[in-house]
């Protein structure tokens, strides 16, 4: 009787594995990747200039964009990169670096015309599991409600 339940046991635990990794998203599945962000407010999947595939989409009305990166011939990805930049809103350095000291998980930063933006990277090379990509999802809605008071934007 123990032998048999020591046996189903080491069964159950074998099949645990598999059936974790048919839930494991990568870059290459854009279309999941989609309609995770489409849980988050509206977002489309579009192409960036290179060819490789972006997500457009808004939270509580702010334009952001993922981008697929280190992807090979357009598809394949090995990671995203989730970007939020405000157009003519101009922080000082100060308020920049406030937000880097105080936040985890982002980084925020002036750019060539002194913009305020955002990022966050996700590494898909060995995968994510769907929860854990719509953690991210969640996390990155934080980001950009937090990021967009930090710096004063008014919808």
């Amino acid at each position: 009787m123990k032998f048999t339940s020591i046996i189903a046991g080491t069964a159950l635990a074998l099949a645990l594995p598999v059936s974790a990794q048919a839930q494991t998203v990568t870059g290459a599945n854009t279309d999941e990747i989609l309609s995770v962000a489409q849980n988050y407010g509206e977002a489309s999947l579009t192409k960036q200039s290179n060819g490789d595939p972006q997500i457009t989409g808004k939270i509580g009305g702010i334009a952001y964009q993922v981008y697929f990166r280190n992807c090979t011939n357009n598809r394949n990805c090995e990671d995203l990169n989730f970007y939020l930049g405000f157009l003519d809103i101009k922080p000082s350095l100060e308020e920049i670096n406030d937000w880097n000291f105080n936040k985890r998980f982002s980084r925020a930063y002036l750019d060539q015309d002194e913009d305020a933006c955002v990022e966050m990277d996700l590494d898909l090379v060995q995968g994510v599991s769907t929860n854990y990509l719509d953690s991210q999802f969640s996390l990155w809605k934080m980001v950009v409600e937090q990021f967009s008071d930090h710096v004063g934007y008014d919808s």
